[in-house]
């Protein structure tokens, strides 16, 4: 006979010690953070006694606003960032205006995996490969009408930062999609949109006044931390931006590893300054909100209708699949450099193929992916049983969704802030505890990152798993913890695997926090791959670029096969999984 049920609050309270996760994982997230904007903001001020600065001065700031380059490299952090941020928004929300209810979006959706997968080094080698004057596009148009000379011109690394602008917005178009086709079904509006059309109202202006206002709320922190990454990105601002002057991010990097260490009291009032421009600049935003919310209530009061807007329909679609194309004709181009042998301009593909370059760099390649895939795993299985631990005890004790209000913003918040403002600080706290340059210190740097990335893959699957199943099971007379093994993580394996493949892929990528903990001691494929870019080789750089798309691939590769083998035989589970 069934043990009788016991009342549901009583058991869900039961937390055991899973009840200190959450504090826990919440320490984790804001304890390295501010302490790391305190270490940084001491020297920004003059004060490190590591380095001679025993008071307060303000000799940081009139040395760095004595900088000759300093107004250029601010205003290609603003410009770069506000325009690629802008862009990315745009093209995504005229998308789901126009195509909100096509093919075209569960197409493109195809797309996002892959894309998302391939961290930001590599593709800002493929753009490069692709629009340079020399690369594919040009050997492809331009030389069968120009002939065998490449144009003169100044694509890549481009003094207004163009290029680099494009970089950033083939790779945050596919995240915002990401983020807006989730929003669109948590959020019931398609009945509404369609009401709106049968009072006159066209297809994308029923969207705009209808959808898009409910939507943009769960839009709203994942564009900020596009905003926040775009201003101050390193790894494609070195590959893509000028270098005379640099964008703020590079320029302080390269003054915190200047020989020089008196530079670092000038880099860490940069980083301060870098921090404030991102924070002015998401007020602006704010504020752009409000003004953009009164004149479409304007609008809308005035009763204005609109007809299809097949021109913007159009636009929209072709702008899309011309993000999407060139992303993969860029990772593509990259591919072909990887194994290409002689390959002269204008000829449109290599005369022959070679290995050489895998070859002769294989070992050292090798001792790398082992290094990154290493510290990959071990960040994203950490995230993982945060992550899990996290929600099993939200789940016990019925608490809010905490992917909304309050809860999310401290989830984004390592998210929010630019990495070069708080690395810097950690990396004097490891240095102080003798833990710098250290493979455990890179895996604990990256773990900032890739929890909050981990969670959020990760906590719609978990809360939306039906309730009824714990129920039945507590009514069987099974514990909690019998549950939680026996019953949730063989349903949800398959959203497990994948975010920890999304965890795998953000730590691949990180440069800056591998740069920082590492202290040059620890090198992944991404640093290397970022250091050979001031390098002339394409086939190596193609090589790295080619393993970094490489290793994601293969973790989410296996977030497919594993749930399809482990449930080759029940075909119920294979459904949910």
């Amino acid at each position: 006979m069934a043990a009788p049920l016991r009342p549901l609050t009583a058991v869900q309270r039961r937390g055991g010690l899973l009840r200190f996760v959450p504090p826990f994982t919440l320490a984790l997230f804001l304890g390295p953070l501010f302490a790391g904007l305190l270490w940084t903001l001491g020297p920004a001020f003059g004060y490190l006694p590591a380095l001679g600065g025993e008071r307060l001065s303000l000799a940081p700031w009139q040395a760095l606003f004595a900088y000759p380059g300093l107004g250029n490299a601010v205003g290609l952090s603003l410009g770069t960032g506000l325009t690629a941020t802008l862009l990315s928004v745009a093209i995504v929300t005229a998308l789901f205006a126009h195509w909100h209810d096509s093919r075209l979006i569960a197409r493109l959706r195809r797309l996002i995996a892959p894309l998302l997968s391939v961290p930001h080094a590599a593709l800002a080698f493929g753009l490069a490969f692709l629009i340079a004057p020399s690369g594919w596009l040009f050997r492809l148009f331009w030389a069968p009408l120009a002939g065998p000379v490449p144009p003169d011109l100044t694509i890549v690394q481009d003094p207004l930062g163009l290029a680099l602008i494009g970089g950033l917005v083939l790779k945050e178009v596919p995240f915002l999609f990401l983020i807006m086709l989730a929003a669109s079904g948590q959020t019931a509006t398609a009945g509404q949109v369609a009401q709106a059309r049968g009072f006159g109202y066209g297809k994308a202006r029923a969207w705009c006044a209808v959808a898009f206002p409910q939507l943009y709320p769960q839009l709203r922190l994942p564009v900020f931390a596009v905003l926040t990454y775009a201003m101050s990105t390193v790894d494609m601002a070195i590959i893509l931006g000028p270098a005379t002057p640099p964008p703020l991010a590079v320029l302080l990097v390269r003054w915190f590893n200047d020989p020089d260490l008196a530079f670092r009291f000038q880099a860490s009032a940069g980083a301060i300054l870098q921090l404030l421009l991102v924070a002015g600049t998401v007020l602006l935003w704010l504020g752009a909100e409000r003004v953009i919310v009164r004149a479409a209530r304007r609008r809308l009061m005035a009763g204005r209708r609109g007809g299809t807007g097949r021109f913007g329909a159009m636009l929209s679609a072709g702008t899309a699949i011309t993000v999407f194309g060139t992303a993969t004709a860029g990772l593509a181009t990259m591919a072909l450099w990887a194994g290409a042998g002689r390959w002269r301009y204008p000829d449109p593909l290599p005369s022959d193929w070679s290995l050489d370059a895998a070859v002769r760099h294989g070992p050292a390649l090798g001792g790398h992916v082992a290094t990154t895939a290493g510290i990959a795993i071990a960040a994203a299985g950490a995230a993982l049983v945060l992550a899990l631990a996290s929600l099993e005890a939200g789940q016990r004790r019925t608490t809010a969704n905490a992917n909304g209000g309050r809860g999310l913003v401290l989830l984004y918040l390592p998210l929010l802030v630019p990495q070069v403002a708080f690395l810097f600080g950690i990396q004097i706290l490891l240095v102080q505890a003798g833990a710098d340059g250290t493979w455990p210190a890179v895996a604990w740097s990256h773990l900032l990152f890739v929890l909050p990335y981990v969670f959020l893959a990760l906590g719609g699957a978990y809360r939306d798993l039906d309730p009824r199943y714990f129920r039945t099971g507590l009514a069987l007379g099974r514990s909690p913890a019998a549950l939680f093994w026996r019953l949730r993580l063989p349903l949800l394996l398959r959203p497990i695997l994948v975010a920890g493949a999304i965890g795998i892929a953000v730590s691949v990528g990180e440069y800056l926090p591998t740069l920082f903990a590492g202290a040059g001691r620890v090198t992944t494929v991404t640093t290397e791959a970022v250091g050979l870019a001031a390098g002339g080789d394409r086939r190596l750089i193609g090589l790295y670029a080619v393993v970094q798309m490489i290793l994601p691939g293969l973790a989410f590769l296996a977030a497919l096969i594993i749930p399809a083998w482990c449930f080759r035989r029940r075909r119920g589970m294979r459904t949910a999984a």
